[in-house]
């Protein structure tokens, strides 16, 4: 079976390469289209591929996806963002699992890499990206969305890809202007409905700038509707929401997340953000019951809220209470954690 990779790029000469580069490591067909590079986009891609191709910007990330969806060869595609590079692909299991599964979309894995606040916040997700083009294409002029062509729903399943994407990374001017850029697209989408999948994402575009008020007031928009606890964006929206309050000084107002509790206490990520919750509230018993809980997850998208970061912080509140014994068990519990050793060499 033959798999296309279509990319559409803008100006991001250096990603391009990497992303090419890596996914130029499997049997892959790689369909490029430039949406109006002034760089030296084109001429990196013409050096991974022949499939170089163009499409005049019209503030409509679907519509450039789509074109070059139907530019490429193959029937079955994968999309790829320029920032996204590969790292692992299972060729063979993906082949079987896409004829195995071929009305379905298949999700592949990625790791979003940042800093924030001068911390890694590196997590992980799972996004639809495999699909039949002749079943699938995208809606929506920013964070596009894979849909049927008739309408109608459709099932997932899981694809043996992993990418790292970089997105969220960059300094803080380039941060605001990727994120004014997707707000003004979103901002238009909403004024035709109002829709909570579009309010979430320009919660969390607030949010990754630091402007805290206005992404609580997008949150508070969007859980205003009656929402399926388990879909994957609508965790995202509550763990964001409960950070966005901590970090705009409102961790009092978080602690209304304790109502919502049962409907989320299958996510580690939200058991771990009670506990932080907990913890900026200075009521440490039940910040650390939380965060040991939080250890006990097998998964979890926040790399650490199931393991070293619930320690760390379990040490941390001990070490405040002067029970350095606890606190030394805890950081060592850490491993090879940066932080952790910090404060265990502080102790000693």
């Amino acid at each position: 079976m033959n798999i296309s990779i279509c990319i559409i790029t803008k100006n991001e000469e250096a990603n391009l390469s990497e992303c090419l580069k890596c996914a130029s490591k499997y049997p892959f067909e790689l369909v490029v289209v430039d949406t109006g590079s002034s760089d030296n986009s084109v001429e990196v891609a013409k050096q991974y591929t022949d499939k170089v191709f163009y499409f005049e910007w019209c503030n409509d990330f679907s519509k450039a996806k789509n074109y070059a969806i139907s530019c490429a060869t193959n029937d079955y595609v994968m999309v790829l963002d320029t920032d996204e590079f590969i790292t692992v692909a299972e060729m063979e299991q993906m082949e079987k699992l896409i004829k195995a599964n071929p009305n379905k979309v298949g999700r592949i894995e990625r790791v979003n890499v940042f800093v924030k606040n001068k911390d890694r916040n590196d997590n992980k997700e799972r996004i639809n990206r495999v699909f039949d083009r002749r079943q699938y294409e995208y809606v929506g002029s920013i964070h596009e969305q894979v849909c049927r062509k008739d309408g109608a729903e459709y099932e997932t399943y899981l694809v043996p890809v992993s990418t790292r994407h970089t997105g969220y990374d960059g300094t803080p001017e380039e941060r605001k202007r990727k994120s004014y850029r997707n707000i003004t697209l979103l901002e238009n989408e909403l004024k035709a409905k109002e829709d909570p999948y579009i309010l979430y994402q320009l919660g969390k575009s607030h949010y990754m700038i630091g402007e805290y008020t206005k992404a609580s007031e997008y949150f508070d928009r969007a859980t205003a509707f009656d929402l399926d606890t388990r879909l994957e964006y609508v965790e995202d929206m509550i763990v964001t929401y409960g950070y966005t309050l901590i970090e705009g000084g409102r961790a009092d107002v978080a602690l209304s997340f304790e109502g919502i509790y049962e409907e989320f206490s299958y996510s580690c990520d939200f058991v771990f953000l009670m506990g932080m919750i907990y913890m900026e509230n200075a009521m440490f018993a039940e910040s650390v019951e939380q965060y040991l809980k939080a250890a006990t997850y097998k998964e979890c998208k926040s790399f650490g809220a199931n393991s070293y970061m619930a320690y760390y912080n379990v040490g941390v509140i001990y070490e405040c209470l002067g029970d350095m014994v606890n606190a030394t068990k805890y950081y060592k519990m850490c491993g090879d954690y940066d932080k952790a050793l910090a404060r265990l060499a502080g102790i000693k």
